[in-house]
């Protein structure tokens, strides 16, 4: 049996996975989704790598860390702290040593990524919004629940000091992608990881951004799979 422990993006919410959970444990694993310190201006990456080891307890076989669009610089941390079998990355931003995670989104270019993207589409990239960055593809009963939940806080701390980390850390890393991702569209992703993460395939999911929102049928099954 597989633990995955489920590990947030921005705003550090466990509710993200609530669909995911159900059925990874009807396929007969253990899922952990992890509520990070996101709202706290004193909490860093070291801060999300605890919270996450804390909630895995004394658990030390079979973990499988995900980790979604910011939640790669937490769960980086984690697999140095304890012993992990696997991480996969989902619609993940990928960290450089010495690069914080303000600094990603210039060094990527990923603002020109989303606006070409965006372009090809007929959309318009001006300014930021959720319903149509993150949860255009998502069912609407579940978009009422994530306004419902409201939108979470996130500190700007973590986005300030350096990746601590020499090199990626020395863990099978898989990275799933939603190739209807509009926020980090899939051939901006397949750069950067090429680039970060030689010789890790991008492996394209259905979907865009929140994959375990709008389809978590499909994202436990990738799980499930062996590349």
């Amino acid at each position: 049996m597989t633990t995955f422990v489920l590990v947030p993006g921005a705003g550090g919410q466990a509710w993200y996975w609530h669909r995911l959970v159900p059925e990874l444990r009807a396929r007969g694993h253990e899922a952990i989704a992890v509520d990070l310190p996101a709202g706290n201006d004193d909490a860093g990456f070291d801060e999300y790598a605890e919270a996450v080891v804390h909630a895995i307890g004394d658990r030390r076989e079979g973990l499988v860390l995900v980790g979604q669009s910011l939640g790669s610089f937490t769960v980086s941390l984690v697999a140095q702290r304890m012993p992990v079998d696997g991480i996969v990355l989902l619609n993940a931003m990928v960290p450089k040593p010495g690069e914080s995670a303000g600094e990603w989104w210039g060094a990527t270019g990923q603002a020109a990524a989303r606006a070409a993207y965006a372009e090809r589409q007929g959309r318009s990239a001006e300014g930021f919004d959720p319903l149509v960055d993150f949860l255009h593809d998502v069912p609407p009963e579940i978009v009422a629940e994530a306004m419902a939940v409201g939108e979470p806080e996130q500190s700007g701390t973590p986005f300030e000091k350096p990746w601590p980390l020499a090199a990626w850390p020395d863990v099978p890393t898989r990275f799933l992608q939603g190739c209807d991702d509009r926020f980090f569209p899939l051939e901006f992703q397949r750069r950067v990881v090429a680039e970060r993460l030689p010789g890790v395939e991008v492996e394209e999911l259905p979907g865009g951004h929140c994959v375990a929102l709008s389809r978590p049928v499909e994202l436990a099954e990738a799980l499930m799979s062996r590349p």
